[in-house]
């Protein structure tokens, strides 16, 4: 999709926060297929994940680190208020088609102000592009909804999140475009944090369910989760010039407890199915089996 527009050294957790939190240093990497433990996790204080978290963390670390490109990884427990961003998170990188997810927000935000009345077709066109990631629909909206000079939308974005947010020039005859823009995995593990604690209900119960639900050609990334963790995603993938991009944006777990976002950079050192690969075992590295 022309829309759907990562060798990576990532250090190991330190010894000190392992120590420090009372799991060992050298804690093994999870079993490919992690068992669910009996026992509740309980937090570590130090981070406020559990121990069978961390070492879930350090076995996505060990394993990026065999992957081409560079991959920016950003978890975040709700409930805790535990985050982990690795070495990547703040590297700005194509965000491909996980910009709609913005996109919707902010039709929504717009047409509960009554500043845009949307239409059937328009309300067809936001599920395409959650449902499908269908380009012809973001396309279609950004053009009718961006103003005369096509910056409403980039105006809008940093307030659900997207604060690094970029448009880059020379690649469509449409300045901004939603197709060409970067950001940071920091970024939209920021606007997947708006879209669960600051929607109105309606609105947050709409964009889950179409990202619960979404077609096949989005069931990788975070979807990697596993059915009992009941994940949902908006994926995004692209070829650009720097290669391709494989973008993963979503949540998991009771009641949405994790978010997860991963935007990976494959750096002309592999494409579409080395991404995709990635992005899904990060996830089932650190969910399968803990719900």
């Amino acid at each position: 999709m022309i829309g759907d527009k990562t060798k990576v050294a990532l250090a190991a957790l330190p010894l000190a926060l392992l120590v420090l939190t009372g799991c060992s240093a050298q804690s093994p990497t999870p079993a490919p297929h992690p068992a669910a433990s009996s026992e509740t996790p309980v937090p570590c204080s130090a981070t406020g994940f559990d121990c069978d978290l961390q070492r879930r963390i350090a076995a996505v670390e060990d394993y990026i680190a065999t992957r081409p490109g560079t991959v920016g990884v950003v978890l975040r427990d709700r409930e805790t208020g535990a985050v982990w961003r690795n070495t990547h998170a703040e590297d700005l990188t194509w965000t491909a088609s996980t910009i709609k997810l913005a996109m919707v927000v902010d039709l929504l935000h717009r047409s509960h102000t009554g500043a845009v009345h949307l239409t059937r077709a328009d309300r067809t066109a936001i599920t395409a592009m959650l449902h499908t990631s269908d380009d012809h629909a973001a396309a279609h909206l950004w053009t009718k909804y961006g103003g005369h000079d096509h910056t409403l939308w980039n105006r809008a974005f940093p307030t659900y999140g997207l604060t690094s947010l970029a448009p880059q020039k020379g690649y469509s005859d449409i300045y901004p475009y939603w197709g060409f823009q970067k950001c940071t995995t920091a970024d939209l593990d920021r606007l997947m944090t708006h879209v669960l604690d600051a929607l109105p209900p309606a609105d947050r119960t709409f964009i889950l369910k179409e990202m619960r639900t979404v077609a096949p050609n989005q069931q990788w990334g975070v979807w990697g989760a596993g059915p009992a963790a009941t994940p949902g995603n908006k994926d995004g993938w692209s070829e650009e010039d720097s290669g391709w991009v494989m973008n993963t944006v979503g949540f998991a777990g009771p009641a949405e407890r994790y978010t997860l976002a991963i935007m990976n950079n494959l750096n002309n050192k592999g494409a579409y199915d080395e991404g995709r690969t990635t992005d899904t075992e990060i996830a089932r590295l650190l969910f399968e089996g803990r719900f």
